[in-house]
C-alpha cells in the first residue's frame, strides 16, 4: 500500500507543471557560402532573425545581461550555422581561457555555447561552444541537464575574431554529427555565455540560478522554414595502428623490453538520422588520459568515470540504471579490465571486438544494445567473457521516462581448466526503472528495481533504490534509500557493498542577498545511515554552510558526526597496519573548511582543511589545488592532499601524501603536450604520464604516450625510487 502511494505521488509530480519554454525563433535556409572567419560580412547574417535580450543566470537571474549577446542562425542542405556577437564593457579587454586545447571546461572561461535538443524531450541535448581564440568544445547533456560530458568527440567547425568592444564566433555543425528525427519541424535550443569581464553567466532563455546553466527544462523553440530531410549516408571509419615498448622490472620473466604492433579500428554507421551503430575491432585505449588518484580511507571500492570514446555516445542510456554509487546495473569500465588475483591488482583484459547500437526510434522511444568479447588470459586463469547489454526507454509525460535493462556476462571456456570458471559461468541482471522530472525542474527522482541471477545455484537476489528531490529558489530537500540483498551480484555493474539498507535524507535553505558581496548562501543538513542485518553499521550527520560570492569565489563550512560499526577487521589508514577488530564501534566528530578563489585570475586556488576524531584516533587533513595560466599556451596545476592520522598504540599512525602536478602545453589548436605526475604514499607509487597529441584532421590524431611507475619505498620502508614498469606507446587514428 505504501509503495502504491509513493508511485502515485511520483506520477503526479512528473506531469504537474508546464514547460519552461517561452520563446520562438525562426530559421531560414540559405544557398550562400559562409566563410567561418569570425567576420559577419555575409548577406545572410544581415537578413537573419536576431536572437538577443540575454538574461543573467549568475550572479542574479531574471535581470538583463550587462553585456549583451546577439545570435543569428541559418542552414543549408548539410549544415546548421550560427553567428554570435558578444559585446564587452571595455574596448580593449583580456579574455580568459585555460589553453588552446579543445573541450575545455570551467565556469570562468569566456565562451558562447549552443545547446540543441533535437527531439524536444527536455532530457538530452548536444552542446557546441567557441571561445574568443576560436577553440572549440562539444559535449552531451543528459538527465535533463544534471549530467554533462565533454568526452564526446565529433566533427564540426568554428572560428572567432576579437574586435574593440566585442568578439564574434561562427560555427558550422553538420546534420550528420547530431541525431534528429527526419521531417523535424522544430527543435529546442538555448544559448549561454560565460563572460569573465563581468563574472556573469547569461542565457537566451531564462534559467533560475538555483539550477544548472545546462538545465534542459528551460528552452526556446527553433522553427524550421521547411521540414528537415534525412542527412544522407553517414559512415565513419576510424582505423588505428599502434606500437608499444614495455618493460616490467618486477617480473623477472619480463625484464627484457617487449614490443608489439596492434592494428584495429572503429566504425560509426548511422542506420537512421537518429540511430547509430558503433563497431570496434581489437580496440586500443592507450591514449586515454590516466585517472587522477585519490587517497582512499574507505572500506570499499572507489568509482572512476568512463573516458573511452567508444562507450560515450548515449552513455546515459546504459549507465543511468540503478544507484550510481551503490547499486549501478551496468558500469562500462568492467569491460576490458580484470582482476589479477595472484598479484591482487587490476590488469588490462584485451577486447577482441564489440558492437553498440544506440539512439532513438522516435520522439518517445530510445534503445540500446551492446555486445563485446574479451580475450582469455591463461596467466591469471581468466576465461574469455562475453558481455551483453540490452536497454529500452520510453518517455512519458513531459520529461519523465520508464525503462528496462538486461545484462549478461558469460564465459564459454575455462582458462587452464580452472575450477573457478565452468563452461557456462554467467551473471545476469534485470532492471526496471522510472525516472521522474517535472517540466519546471522542481521535482526530480528515480525508482528502480533490480534482480540478479548466477549459475552457482544461489537463489536470485534483488535490489531497489528510490530517490526524490524538490528544488525551489529557497528550499531544497531530498529523500533517497537503497536496499540490496545479501546475494545481489551485478558483475557488470558497480556494487561496492551488498546486503544493506541505506537512507539519505537532506534539507537545505537558500538565501539570496540583494546587495553586498554574497550571491548565495545555503544552509543544509544531511544524514546517511546504513543497516546490515538490522544492525546500524554507518551513520553520518552533516551540517554545512555554503557561500557563493559575486566574484565567483566560494566558502564552505562543514560539521560532521560519524558512527561506524565494523563488520570485519579494518585498517583505518589503508596502509597494511594493525587492524581494528570486527564488531567494534566508533563515534567521531570533525569540522572542515574549504575556500575557492576567483578562477578568473591567472593564479587561482582551492584550499581545504579538516580536523577531528577518526575511529579511536584523530585525523588532520590539508588539501590544495593551485592553477597558474600562461594563456593561451600553457597552464600548470598542482593538486596536493595531506592526511595525518594519529592512532593510539599499538595501532599504526600514518602520514599520507598525494601530490599531482600537471603541465599542459598547447602550442597550437591542434598540437598539445600534457604531462601528469602523481606521487601517492598510500600506494607507495610515483607515476609519470606524458601525452603528445597532434590532431592533423578532425577526429584524426597522432599520440605519443610515455608512462613510468616507481616504487617509493624499499624493503626496509625507507624512501627510495625503484623502477616498477615503463611503457612507450605510439598510436595513430
Amino acid at each position: 500500500m505504501k509503495l502504491t502511494r509513493v508511485l502515485v505521488f511520483l506520477l503526479l509530480i512528473s506531469s504537474s507543471v508546464s514547460y519552461g519554454q517561452n520563446k520562438e525563433y525562426f530559421i531560414e535556409k540559405t544557398d550562400q557560402s559562409i566563410n567561418l572567419d569570425g567576420v559577419m560580412d555575409e548577406e545572410v547574417w544581415l537578413n537573419a532573425q536576431v536572437l538577443t535580450d540575454f538574461i543573467q543566470q549568475f550572479p542574479l537571474d531574471s535581470v538583463p545581461a550587462s553585456t549583451q549577446t546577439e545570435v543569428r542562425l541559418t542552414y543549408d542542405d548539410k549544415n546548421i550555422y550560427f553567428c554570435a556577437k558578444m559585446y564587452n564593457k571595455e574596448k580593449d579587454r583580456k579574455y580568459v581561457t585555460p589553453s588552446l586545447r579543445r573541450d575545455y571546461r570551467g565556469s570562468t572561461n569566456d565562451v558562447i555555447t549552443f545547446v540543441i535538443d533535437t527531439y524536444q524531450d527536455n532530457t538530452n541535448a548536444f552542446i557546441f561552444g567557441v571561445n574568443p581564440w576560436g577553440v572549440l568544445r562539444e559535449g552531451i547533456i543528459s538527465g535533463g541537464g544534471n549530467d554533462f560530458s565533454n568526452s564526446w568527440d565529433n566533427k564540426w567547425q568554428g572560428n572567432a575574431e576579437t574586435y574593440d568592444g566585442y568578439w564574434i564566433a561562427e560555427g558550422k555543425i553538420p546534420f550528420k554529427t547530431i541525431r534528429y528525427k527526419e521531417n523535424s519541424k522544430a527543435w529546442n535550443i538555448n544559448f549561454y555565455r560565460l563572460d569573465s569581464e563581468t563574472g556573469q553567466s547569461t542565457t537566451l532563455t531564462p534559467i533560475p540560478r538555483n539550477y544548472s546553466i545546462t538545465s534542459l527544462a528551460f528552452m526556446s523553440e527553433l522553427l524550421w522554414d521547411s521540414p528537415l530531410k534525412k542527412p544522407g549516408p553517414n559512415i565513419s571509419l576510424i582505423p588505428y595502428a599502434s606500437t608499444n615498448l614495455t618493460r616490467d622490472y618486477e617480473d623477472p620473466s619480463q625484464m627484457k623490453s617487449l614490443s608489439n604492433l596492434n592494428v584495429g579500428g572503429d566504425a560509426k554507421i548511422a542506420l537512421t538520422s537518429s540511430l547509430n551503430l558503433d563497431l570496434t575491432f581489437n580496440p586500443d585505449f592507450s591514449q586515454v588520459e590516466v585517472d587522477e588518484q585519490v587517497t582512499n580511507l574507505n572500506r570499499f571500492e572507489l568509482f572512476f568515470p568512463e573516458k573511452r570514446q567508444f562507450f560515450l555516445e548515449n552513455a546515459d542510456l546504459f549507465s543511468s540504471f540503478g544507484h550510481p554509487l551503490y547499486a549501478r546495473t551496468f558500469f562500462s569500465r568492467r569491460i576490458g579490465i580484470a582482476r589479477d588475483t595472484i598479484k591482487d591488482i587490476n590488469v588490462q583484459n584485451k577486447i577482441l571486438y564489440g558492437a553498440r547500437l544506440s539512439g532513438k526510434l522516435d520522439n518517445n522511444w530510445r534503445v540500446g544494445l551492446l555486445n563485446m568479447q574479451t580475450e582469455k588470459n591463461e596467466s591469471i586463469f581468466l576465461p574469455s567473457n562475453n558481455y551483453t547489454v540490452g536497454v529500452v526507454q520510453r518517455k512519458i509525460f513531459g520529461r519523465s521516462n520508464i525503462g528496462a535493462m538486461f545484462t549478461n556476462k558469460q564465459s564459454f571456456d575455462a582458462a587452464n581448466n580452472s575450477n573457478d570458471h565452468t563452461g557456462d559461468n554467467y551473471n545476469r541482471v534485470m532492471a526496471l526503472e522510472y525516472n521522474i522530472a517535472s517540466s519546471d525542474n522542481k521535482w526530480i527522482g528515480k525508482w528502480v528495481y533490480q534482480k540478479s541471477w548466477d549459475n552457482d545455484k544461489q537463489p536470485g537476489e534483488a535490489a531497489h533504490s528510490g530517490w526524490v528531490a524538490y528544488n525551489s529558489k529557497t528550499w531544497e530537500w531530498d529523500w533517497a534509500h537503497t536496499w540490496t540483498g545479501d546475494n545481489f551480484n551485478a558483475e557488470m555493474g558497480f556494487t561496492p557493498r551488498q546486503g544493506f539498507f541505506r537512507i539519505n535524507p537532506k534539507i537545505g535553505y537558500n538565501f539570496f542577498p540583494t546587495s553586498g558581496k554574497i550571491n548565495r548562501q545555503k544552509l543544509s543538513l544531511s544524514n546517511e545511515t546504513f543497516w546490515v542485518n538490522n544492525q546500524n553499521s554507518d551513520f553520518n550527520l552533516t551540517l554545512s554552510n555554503n557561500i557563493s560570492f559575486k566574484n565567483t569565489s566560494g566558502l564552505e563550512l562543514t560539521m560532521s558526526q560519524d558512527y561506524t560499526y565494523l563488520l570485519s577487521d579494518f585498517d583505518p589508514t589503508n596502509t597494511d597496519g594493525l587492524e581494528l577488530q570486527a564488531y567494534s564501534d566508533y563515534t567521531y566528530n570533525s569540522i572542515e573548511i574549504e575556500y575557492t578563489s576567483d578562477f578568473r585570475k591567472k593564479v587561482s586556488f582551492m584550499v581545504n582543511g579538516s580536523a577531528g576524531e577518526y575511529f579511536n584516533g584523530d585525523r588532520f587533513n590539508l588539501g590544495a589545488n593551485i592553477n597558474m595560466r600562461f594563456q593561451p599556451y600553457a597552464s600548470i596545476r598542482l593538486n596536493a592532499d595531506y592526511n595525518k592520522i594519529l592512532m593510539p598504540s599499538p595501532f599504526t599512525s600514518a602520514d599520507i601524501w598525494l601530490i599531482g602536478p600537471r603541465f599542459d602545453l598547447t602550442f597550437t589548436k591542434s598540437f598539445f603536450l600534457a604531462s601528469f605526475l602523481q606521487f601517492n604514499s598510500q600506494s607507495e607509487n610515483f607515476n609519470v604520464n606524458t601525452r603528445l597529441q597532434w590532431r592533423f584532421k578532425p577526429v584524426s590524431d597522432l599520440f605519443i604516450v610515455y608512462t613510468d611507475n616507481y616504487a617509493t619505498e624499499d624493503a626496509t620502508g625507507r624512501f627510495s625510487f625503484q623502477e616498477k614498469n615503463r611503457a612507450l606507446v605510439v598510436k595513430m587514428t
